[in-house]
């Protein structure tokens, strides 16, 4: 049991760098990345013959949808005595704390830069007591107060400026924001991100295309405002304060770099 931000990942370095067989996450995404952080030091694998496992028991539920990691915690068990075991990648980000230092942290599913960092921010003021509703309620509180803006966006030596956006999205996995499939055709073991760039949308359209952001059909519409893209180094920078969304945690500020490190973790997951 965890008593306080960040033990998480101190239980799990203790472990790692003994080489436990497992290490397993219980709780939500934020505790898998906690734990995930523990495999990780000065932004690079530890040597370890470790492998991680996950029973979902959180808010958001996420990162298990695109493993198919069952939500039901005897079956999640189930899976840690017959699952398969397989490299995944881990996102790296780079980037600025409240008080303007550079801190570096692990993620596993999905980071973002915008609007997603309000709605964690949102999470982190009392939202969460409201339970599986808890992001349905802080993104409607972040969309009503946010204010797109100016983004500097490169990808792999290739610089995207946006006059206005309301975030930019860099996907490992598909899912984020409690069930949203934001990146539909991400998958963690092929080396790249699923970056999504959503321009200057408004709120009511923002509202009006929930539905398809959770049917992960907003990328079919041909919206001149969303485009996906595909990079293993992204770098985000704005003249504005924008908030950092790290696997549905609050996490700094721009100016952020992404970076994958592809295969860097084995994770049990089912057959």
């Amino acid at each position: 049991m965890t008593t306080r931000p960040l033990e998480a990942t101190e239980i799990a370095q203790h472990a790692v760098l003994e080489s436990r067989p497992l290490v397993v996450a219980v709780g939500g995404d934020g505790t898998l990345n906690e734990v995930v952080n523990g495999f990780f030091r000065n932004g690079a694998p530890l040597p370890t013959s470790s492998k991680l496992a996950m029973v979902p028991l959180g808010t958001g539920g996420d990162f298990r949808r695109t493993l198919r990691i069952p939500g039901d915690p005897k079956q999640a068990i189930d899976v840690l005595r017959s699952g398969l075991v397989r490299r995944l990648d881990a996102g790296c980000v780079t980037f600025q704390t409240d008080d303007g230092a550079t801190a570096v942290r692990h993620f596993i599913n999905i980071a973002d830069a915008g609007l997603g960092g309000d709605v964690v921010f949102q999470m982190g003021n009392g939202t969460k007591r409201f339970g599986s509703a808890a992001y349905k309620i802080a993104a409607g509180r972040a969309l009503l107060g946010y204010k797109n803006k100016p983004m500097t966006v490169n990808i792999d030596g290739s610089t995207h400026e946006l006059p206005k956006a309301q975030q930019v999205v860099v996907a490992n996995c598909q899912f984020f924001g409690g069930g949203m499939q934001m990146a539909p055709s991400a998958s963690p073991t092929d080396g790249v991100f699923d970056v999504i760039l959503i321009k200057d949308a408004g709120k009511i359209e923002t509202m009006r295309g929930m539905n398809d952001f959770l049917a992960g059909k907003h990328l079919d519409q041909n919206n001149p405002k969303i485009e996906l893209m595909y990079g293993k180094r992204v770098s985000v920078s704005s003249p504005e304060k924008v908030r950092l969304d790290i696997d549905g945690e609050t996490g700094g500020f721009l100016p952020a770099l992404f970076e994958i490190q592809p295969g860097a973790i084995e994770f049990v997951t089912p057959r």
